[in-house]
């Protein structure tokens, strides 16, 4: 009988252990959400400490499977009989700021290089650590900043080459200047930039960055749903060569207002929390037949859409899906045409993939027609980055394109025949991812490159 009061007594016990130790799951849950998502946090060092345990099993697995640092950033050896430069240099005076993972470094690094020989002019060497060090990881968007964006991982994206020698640059980060010593000269802290900078006529900088909170009509989620909670609200942002943003607006926001909400919510049950996905913004620089300066063409990948943005009426003025399949970069070849990266890629069952080979589409406005740039050369070479990658069409005709995903750079003459490939390779033997390098071939561009030389050498 003793025994059975004594089963009893212990079964109660677990029972109710087990009622203590649920609610103390709920509200360590709560905690960690707390920490995560919560604009001003009420519970500072409860939901800190909460936060460092939930992240002791991801860590664990990093680790051991030996993630978070270079290895992360290595790419597939499609090339191996390529190291470097493999062909001939160019006759014209032409440069690439050839923006890289250096395997041997272990962090990104930015060189200027002059195409006529290949040598490298000069060397950024971003202390990116020392930069995190002043982010503020109280803020919910920045949380995440010192365990995803340390210097060996950190990805120089699509650096900005400025009048004095320094660069501006982020990876789906705050956006950051250099100086010519790569010291830190500003941090704009204000949103995640992430993807293009390109300049327009004013010199300010287009960014794509990810508004936050997000200013969507609450109307369409509420602010509890736990979808809207991670909705990545893409924008486009006029930054200043001096950090200040001057112009932003919500994509989001702009399609409702423009009467396209049902591309932002269709009716299905699951829907992307990065259903726009922003990655190129290409500002018009002149006026013309089919745009006004000011414009923008803009790159949405999730949508396979290129659009054309009138800022000062808040317009839509023109947009395409369907030409292209999850393309980046676009860019205005003259007053009629485009050029647009087709990474002609698709998601099946197992994955992304690339149907065939990357595209270099052409776009007439005049005929309202379009046609495929060297076609053959990219089928003979076999470029076919599934995402990010870019190109660019010179003056004369010429062709660079970065392929991103395999850390390889091809530059095709104007005959379409390939003058040089570069390939990322460390002297380990892997290769490692390049992140958006600029081909500076402008008048402009070469003046600018040509002071920061003749500054280097005082």
């Amino acid at each position: 009988m003793d025994l059975l009061k004594k089963i009893k007594v212990e079964l109660w016990v677990f029972f109710l252990v087990g009622i203590i130790s649920f609610i103390g799951l709920m509200g360590f849950g709560a905690l960690v959400v707390h920490k995560v998502l919560a604009p001003s946090n009420k519970f500072p060092v409860m939901s800190g400490i909460a936060y460092f345990i939930a992240e002791i099993p991801t860590n664990l697995r990093d680790i051991i499977q030996g993630k978070g640092g270079s290895k992360e950033l290595k790419v597939k050896d499609r090339f191996p009989e390529l190291s470097g430069f493999h062909g001939e240099p160019i006759e014209e005076e032409v440069y690439l700021l050839l923006s890289k993972y250096n395997g041997d470094s272990e962090r990104s690094t930015v060189e200027l290089i002059d195409l006529r020989s290949f040598e490298v002019k000069k060397t950024w060497l971003p202390e990116i650590d020392e930069i995190n060090k002043l982010v503020d990881i109280s803020d919910p968007q920045f949380v995440f900043t010192m365990r995803d964006k340390y210097e060996r991982r950190y990805s120089v994206r699509h650096p900005f080459l400025t009048e004095d020698g320094g660069l501006i640059f982020q990876d789906d980060s705050p956006l950051v200047k250099i100086d010519k010593n790569s010291q830190l000269v500003w941090q704009n802290q204000e949103d995640l930039f992430h993807h293009s900078a390109e300049q327009d006529y004013e010199g300010s900088l287009w960014v794509p960055s990810h508004v936050y909170p997000y200013i969507v009509d609450k109307k369409y989620f509420g602010l509890d749903h736990e979808w809207a909670l991670h909705y990545k609200d893409d924008a486009i942002t006029k930054v200043s060569l001096d950090g200040e943003i001057l112009f932003q607006k919500s994509i989001t926001q702009l399609f409702i207002e423009n009467n396209l909400h049902y591309m932002l919510f269709p009716v299905k049950d699951v829907i992307s929390r990065d259903h726009l996905h922003i990655n190129d913004i290409q500002p018009v620089l002149t006026d013309g037949p089919h745009w006004k300066r000011g414009d923008v063409f803009i790159s949405l990948r999730g949508l396979s859409m290129i659009m054309l943005y009138r800022p000062s009426t808040n317009k839509i003025i023109w947009k395409m899906s369907g030409l292209t399949s999850a393309q980046h970069d676009v860019d205005i070849l003259d007053d009629h045409r485009i050029s647009i990266f087709n990474n002609n890629a698709y998601r099946a069952y197992r994955g992304s993939k690339v149907d065939g080979n990357n595209q270099i589409v052409i776009y007439d406005f005049n005929t309202k027609s379009s046609s495929k740039y060297f076609e053959e050369s990219l089928i003979k070479y076999d470029v076919r980055t599934i995402n990010q990658g870019l190109h660019e069409i010179l003056n004369g005709g010429d062709l660079i394109i970065e392929e991103q995903n395999y850390g390889r750079l091809l530059y095709f003459n104007k005959d379409s025949s390939l003058q040089w490939q570069y390939v990322n390779r460390a002297y380990n033997g892997n290769i490692y991812t390049l992140n958006w390098s600029r081909i500076l071939h402008k008048l402009e561009d070469i003046q600018k490159v040509r002071k920061i030389i003749k500054m280097g050498a005082q």
